[in-house]
């Protein structure tokens, strides 16, 4: 659309950056390590919709990587809990960009495009209501490993009530209503962190 020239684009990049490397410069090493990792998962997204029906995992590894530096940067190694983090996150990830990716359907199967959402066809909600579960089963194994009380995975109630929601009212052939549903997973991710921060604090 021409609306940023290539000058404003460099500038943008060059920017975001700079930006970048201040905060990878405040890590500690094995943190900062962990963040170096990433880029060839990132440098290779990009391809994954013509490579695997599955570009939308691929996302949830680039899109979860934050678990596996954040964990490091405070306690200054990769433990059971980040990666288990990290795993829930990466299955929250393929089921939030499944419901996005029934939108796209028609237009992705018209120009050769791959997505979990083609590839679950008309099983696209239980599809997504077992990322979920998934998802919610690992954060509730990380829980365990910082408290062992069981009480503490009531943290993780109002999100699972959340996910019910979204799963019980998705109309896979709706688009908007893909949308929004889509949008709602704000609100799971302040759920989330809101259920980390009782458990961290407690």
């Amino acid at each position: 659309s021409k609306r940023v020239s290539l000058k404003g684009t460099w500038a943008l990049l060059l920017g975001m950056s700079a930006v970048g490397l201040v905060v990878l410069l405040q890590l500690g090493r094995v943190a900062q390590l962990v963040a170096l990792a990433s880029l060839a998962l990132v440098a290779a997204y990009p391809f994954m919709k013509r490579i695997t029906w599955w570009p939308q995992a691929w996302l949830g590894l680039v899109f979860s990587w934050g678990a596996l530096v954040g964990w490091p940067a405070v306690a200054g190694e990769v433990e059971a809990p980040a990666l288990l983090l990290w795993g829930g996150a990466v299955f929250w990830v393929i089921g939030y960009d499944t419901i996005y990716a029934l939108q796209d359907r028609e237009d992705d199967a018209l120009v050769g495009v791959r997505s979990s959402a083609l590839a679950l066809g008309g099983k696209a909600r239980p599809g997504v209501a077992l990322f979920y579960l998934i998802a919610l089963l690992l954060w509730a194994a990380a829980f365990r490993t910082v408290r062992v009380e069981w009480f503490a995975l009531l943290g993780l109630l109002p999100l699972a009530l959340h996910f019910a929601w979204q799963v019980a009212t998705l109309k896979p052939d709706d688009g908007a209503d893909a949308l929004a549903k889509f949008r709602s997973n704000r609100m799971a991710g302040l759920l989330m962190f809101a259920a980390c921060f009782v458990i961290g604090t407690a």
